[in-house]
């Protein structure tokens, strides 16, 4: 065996001593490998069963998985110059492999043959038809010059989203906004405060020097922007930041526009090459939704209903914002006004309830509420004892037992840093598999936030929308370490359509609203003192404040997508500003080019797919709705979501195993009550 660490097959990955030069070696060698076990595999010419076909190359496929996915996180957490060389030299490697793999006609043939014999069950029947399905998605059918052409093709995408994703992580990574008068920090909360002038300190030590008395630094980190939008007092800096963050990436070296361009160009073609009329026919192929006009019936259905609520949140925050002597109102005012009128309204502001949230009391609090949900427990283990490698000093491991045992663990890495990739997510670190009658592979999941992190013996402190990330964080990873499914093609996350996946992400956020989750959440940071309940009520009345605006919000980015997939006639600009005229309350300026830093659509798997988070946003609250009916922490309601929904994967059809829970099809009547978009009858 190789010293490689990325040729481990054992555990989780071997961080700790994982070096750039070992990429492209590692994964060379694991493609030669799978290419031989495919000749070998194919060599008899059959009969073909599951055990000698499919069986020998899943063991490949995951030795190479466990080679590529180490380095594509780290890629996106710890970021360097040459990890990033390594990572760019390695991709085109992978995707031209699997593409060519696609396309392998005797596999495809095979593949064809297994799945009609009589020796398959039902999950490996699912699994073998999803494969003959991607096959044709691959171009398997196409003649040998269109099957070039689409190996081509997605090479050259994965290329330019790559590229896309290090303009953004650069841009965000440069920029400061340095100040040093004292009248320009006044209304900002200190703990914004503490850490602009660690940033000042820390990029002054970089160059050897000691920061001036007083100075303190902004960066485009989520941590630093939010609070800054929403309480400094002066328009002209707030205006700064602002177009900051929405003009990333659009300038220079580092302008996304070109590659924004060059992505719809290869996505039409690669539709047109497999005969769809549009990249969106082509996306929904994987999906619940049956067609692209059943997605944009859907989003114009709910935007109808949202956009009278949303009007009357804007023109609330524009008559605050009049007062002021602001007449023209603009986004960038927006957060700051929404804070002054919660205050005004709700008498509590998003920075005193911060103070009530003090990440390891929310850690303890996340854990005993899916404990009441599922019978489960989670706890913090030490990471030598779990036998994990970490690749920061943030990273916590969590174990995830039940009554027969360790289920999987969660790799958690809460805090944002430089060379880490903006937002929140979770991907697979190492899938279940049945290995022998008496041994299952156990999952791990990463669970990856970028929230403040702790400072000069503070604890880090939440914001309660923060919160509501970890938890739907959380629910990814339940999905995906609760799975009792014993082939890795369809255990835990994997192969559930996209527009499903948000599911159990969205639903778990529900408990972040509830008085007595709430409860086991919080605590004050200096006196140790529960959420109060005078508080409590505050935010609960506040919970839809100004949601109908943020649901227009996420419809315009669904629609926008959808359309530029679609085949919109437009330029990129024309059809953001085009579909925000429809849709939006509130008109960005004329520079906002978010679009040149929407990685979930030009560098992720949100393509044409964008509007799967409010597709899951129907599901989860209807299923959320059977909790409200039985009680909230009801064990039948919690053991039907567990067994039906988490532990299934993608083993089924989803919306079969969604009835299965419910009882039925979902509808929108929970989400529109849940939202406050339902017009009050007293």
């Amino acid at each position: 065996m190789s010293d490689n660490p990325l040729l481990f097959t054992a555990g989780t990955p071997r961080f700790e001593t994982i070096r750039p030069e070992h990429v492209e070696p590692a994964v060379r060698q694991r493609i030669e490998e799978y290419k031989a076990t495919l000749e070998d595999v194919l060599a008899s010419g059959g009969p073909y069963t599951w055990d000698n076909l499919v069986e020998p190359l899943d063991r490949v496929d995951e030795n190479l998985s466990r080679a590529w996915g180490p380095v594509s996180h780290l890629n996106g957490v710890m970021n360097s110059d040459e990890l990033r060389a390594a990572y760019e030299a390695t991709q085109p490697l992978i995707t031209e492999f699997v593409a060519t793999l696609g396309q392998d006609a005797r596999l495809f043939k095979a593949t064809q043959e297994v799945a009609v014999t009589k020796e398959i069950d039902e999950v490996q029947k699912r699994i073998l038809e999803l494969r003959i399905r991607d096959f044709r998605l691959a171009g398997v059918e196409l003649d040998d010059e269109k099957k070039d052409r689409y190996r081509e093709i997605q090479v050259e995408l994965s290329q330019v989203g790559t590229t896309f994703m290090n303009n953004v992580l650069d841009v965000t990574k440069a920029y400061r906004l340095v100040i040093e008068d004292a009248a320009d920090l006044e209304g900002l909360p200190d703990s914004l405060l503490t850490m602009a002038r660690g940033q000042a300190e820390q990029d002054a030590a970089k160059d050897e020097e000691e920061a001036p008395e007083g100075r303190h630094t902004i960066t485009l980190q989520a941590p630093f922007v939010i609070p800054f939008l929403q309480f400094q007092p002066k328009r002209a800096l707030r205006e700064e930041l602002y177009k900051a963050f929405c003009t990333r990436a659009t300038e220079g070296e580092h302008d996304n526009g070109p590659l924004i361009d060059r992505t719809l160009e290869l996505r039409a073609e690669l539709a047109k090459l497999l005969g769809m009329e549009s990249y969106a026919h082509l996306s929904v192929e994987t999906k619940m939704a049956r067609s692209p006009g059943e997605v944009m019936a859907f989003l114009a259905d709910i935007g109808q209903r949202a956009k009278d609520f949303g009007l009357r949140d804007v023109n609330d925050l524009r008559e605050v914002a009049r007062r002021d002597g602001v007449e023209e109102f603009q986004a960038f005012d927006s957060a700051y006004y929404r804070e002054k009128l919660r205050e005004e309204r709700y008498s509590f502001s998003d920075e005193e309830v911060r103070q009530y949230f003090k990440l390891p009391k929310v850690l303890a609090g996340l854990f005993a509420t899916i404990e009441r949900i599922y019978g489960l427990k989670l706890s913090e283990v030490d990471a030598k004892e779990a036998d994990v490698d970490k690749w920061h000093d943030d990273v916590r491991v969590v174990r995830v037992e039940d009554a027969d045992g360790v289920r999987g663990h969660m790799l958690l890495d809460l805090f944002a840093r430089e060379g880490k990739r903006q937002g929140a997510w979770m991907d697979v670190c190492v899938d279940r598999r049945r290995v022998s009658a008496d041994e299952v592979q156990a999952p791990v999941a990463y669970l990856v936030c970028n929230f403040t992190a702790p400072s000069a013996g503070a604890p880090s402190l939440l914001r309660h929308r923060e919160v509501v990330t970890l938890f739907h964080e959380c629910g990814h990873a339940l999905h995906h370490v609760l799975t009792k499914v014993d082939y890795r093609a369809c255990a835990g996350i994997n192969e559930v359509p996209w527009d499903g996946v948000e599911l159990p992400s969205q639903f778990h956020e529900n408990w972040v609203w509830q008085r007595e989750s709430l409860a086991e959440l919080s605590e004050h940071v200096e006196t140790g003192e529960p959420l109060p309940d005078a508080l409590l009520d505050k935010m609960l009345a506040a919970k839809n404040f100004q949601r109908a605006a943020d649901m227009l919000r996420q419809l315009t980015f669904g629609t926008f997508d959808l359309e530029l997939h679609s085949g919109a006639s437009g330029s990129v600009q024309e059809t953001i500003d085009a579909v925000r005229e429809r849709i939006s309350p509130l008109q960005p300026p004329a520079y906002n080019r978010f679009q040149n830093a929407f990685g979930h659509i030009f560098a992720g798997g949100y393509a044409a797919g964008y509007y799967s988070y409010m597709w899951a946003d129907v599901l989860a609250s209807d299923a959320f709705s059977r909790f409200e009916e039985e009680g909230l922490f009801s064990p039948e309601a919690g053991a039907a979501f567990r067994e039906n929904i988490l532990e299934r994967g993608g083993s089924a059809e989803l919306m079969d195993l969604y009835v299965a829970f419910r009882g039925r099809e979902p509808n929108t009547d929970a989400l529109l009550r849940h939202s406050g978009l339902v017009e009050s009858t007293s």
